[in-house]
């Protein structure tokens, strides 16, 4: 073999190395560039699911502050479900997915939770059609700067010794799930499309925004 031969030949095997290199950086290339359109594609996903969650944590709370009398329900020591009505002192829209209470140190309530702290607190805004169920542990706290923060005149009309009466106990609710109905259409619209279902058979639907949390 002349020298020319041999070395057109060893130009020949550099092309392919050189071809061989090309190709595995392009894989390689491409390889990184689907990775990176695959981590920015869940990136993007995850921000609009907490775009979506945030949205409904603030309705939650926008329905919430809207009702504002709430029932809670507690067990009693015979198994038993019990009410009562109270009103949510929460002053801003979320203090740390806890709703706050003042109760009798000396009621059902506070005497109950010791067995059973398991409750559920529930809203409803009848002008507006709209519904709040929320499922939550509560305990009493013996938070003072908490209790001086949220007492109010209207408490002291059951508790007359102010923040300081030995019978006043904030209870603290926090959220385990929620769930809420907020209503689509106003009451006019309600009333044809129950119409409309009572003539043709069918339940009505998509009347109102049901979302759990």
């Amino acid at each position: 073999m002349s020298r020319a031969t041999e070395r057109r030949g060893m130009w020949a095997d550099g092309d392919d190395v050189a071809l061989d290199c090309g190709l595995q950086a392009q894989g390689a290339a491409f390889h990184i560039a689907r990775r990176c359109n695959s981590l920015a594609f869940a990136r993007t996903q995850l921000q609009r699911e907490n775009d979506v969650a945030k949205d409904e944590h603030t309705q939650l709370w926008k329905l919430i502050r809207s009702a504002k009398f709430a029932m809670l329900t507690h067990r009693h020591g015979d198994g038993h479900l019990h009410s009562q009505p109270l009103t949510t002192q929460n002053k801003e829209a979320d203090q740390q997915s806890t709703l706050y209470f003042f109760v009798a140190r000396d009621g059902d309530i506070v005497r109950h939770l010791s067995s059973d702290p398991n409750v559920n607190v529930s809203y409803a805004n009848l002008d507006d059609d709209d519904y709040v169920s929320i499922s939550g542990v509560a305990a009493v706290s013996e938070d003072s700067a908490k209790k001086t923060e949220l007492f109010n005149p209207l408490v002291k009309a059951w508790f007359p010794g102010g923040v300081d009466d030995p019978n006043l106990a904030l209870l603290e609710v926090r959220i385990q799930a929620a769930e809420y109905w907020k209503a689509k259409d106003s009451k006019v619209v309600q009333l044809i499309k129950m119409a409309a279902a009572a003539v043709t058979g069918k339940p009505p639907a998509d009347m109102a925004e049901h979302r759990k949390l």
